[in-house]
């Protein structure tokens, strides 16, 4: 038995009429004809009662006409499947993430993709969590790592939560403590230098809001910097920053945590809700959760 001789069954049995089965199959009606006798031979049993302008099929044929649909249909499953996976040789995936986790994060899993998919081109968009969403909106990106919850008003995404981490603050280390204890409030920044990250970041915005939520506006020194200037600027003494955990432990700075639950941060891996990312895309995005170990959720 074989997959064509199956498909002409199935579209006589469709058309009830072996010469239009012909036409839509492309093929000769004598050698349509000939195949589905030779697999009624090899069956044993007609298939079809045959009478002139009328098609119709045996017990035989009735029997197996939804076993070849599903055989036939499985076999469009299996060859859709090889295809997609044959693509992932070549492609590209395009990925935005804040700064904080193109240093800490992203390279990790962007190498074991690549080990993966070596014929993907990634390009990554290393930005601010709003600019980030908007562009993901717009289609610039195919996936995208944003802080969670997203502000009103915004676009509609699929988001997956990752993970939560914890907000700290690094200082330089010949510079005084920031306090004698060992963890920060929030109150303790009251007064003191800092430096802050310019309009757009995440990071600015949850530090913002947290003093402001304790009765003071922050002191800014130097403001405006992406993560590698602040750090920078904070390596030399000009006031302390407050930054992701992942990011302060791999600074070389001094590391204080805070003890308070507002200093955390929500990350999520987010696309467009009406656009399903291309294959290689969701081959990364499965990549990180693994990375991560974070269950797949049903999309």
């Amino acid at each position: 038995m074989q997959l064509q001789q199956l498909r002409y069954f199935a579209t006589v049995a469709e058309v009830r009429h072996f010469t239009r089965a012909a036409e839509a199959l492309h093929v000769a009606q004598p050698s349509l004809s000939q195949q589905i006798r030779t697999l009624e031979r090899e069956l044993g049993a007609e298939l079809f009662h045959r009478a002139r302008g009328n098609i119709t099929l045996t017990d035989a044929g009735e029997a197996l006409l939804p076993l070849a649909r599903r055989i036939l249909a499985d076999t469009e499953t299996a060859h859709r499947e090889v295809q997609e996976v044959a693509r992932l040789r070549r492609g590209r995936v395009r990925l935005g993430a804040p700064p904080s986790l193109c240093a800490s994060l992203v390279p990790d899993v962007l190498r074991t993709y690549h080990d993966r998919y070596p014929g993907i081109e990634l390009f990554v968009d290393e930005g601010g969590s709003q600019d980030l969403v908007r562009t993901l909106a717009a289609g610039g990106l195919d996936l995208a790592l944003i802080i969670t919850p997203l502000a009103v008003g915004a676009p509609a995404l699929a988001t997956t939560e990752l993970l939560h981490e914890d907000l700290v603050a690094v200082s330089a280390p010949a510079a005084p403590a920031p306090n004698r204890r060992r963890a920060l409030r929030v109150a303790d920044l009251r007064g003191l230098p800092m430096v802050m990250f310019r309009r757009g970041y995440d990071l600015r915005e949850i530090t913002t809001a947290a003093c402001r939520a304790a009765g003071f506006e922050p002191s800014f020194t130097v403001e405006g910097g992406e993560m590698d200037a602040v750090l920078g600027f904070v390596r030399a003494g000009l006031g302390l920053a407050v930054v992701p955990g992942m990011v302060a432990a791999r600074s070389g700075l001094r590391v204080t945590p805070f003890d308070d639950p507002r200093m955390r941060r929500t990350i999520a891996i987010a696309h467009r809700k009406d656009a399903t990312p291309p294959r290689a895309a969701r081959e990364l995005r499965r990549v990180l959760l693994e990375h991560l170990g974070v269950e797949e959720d049903a999309e």
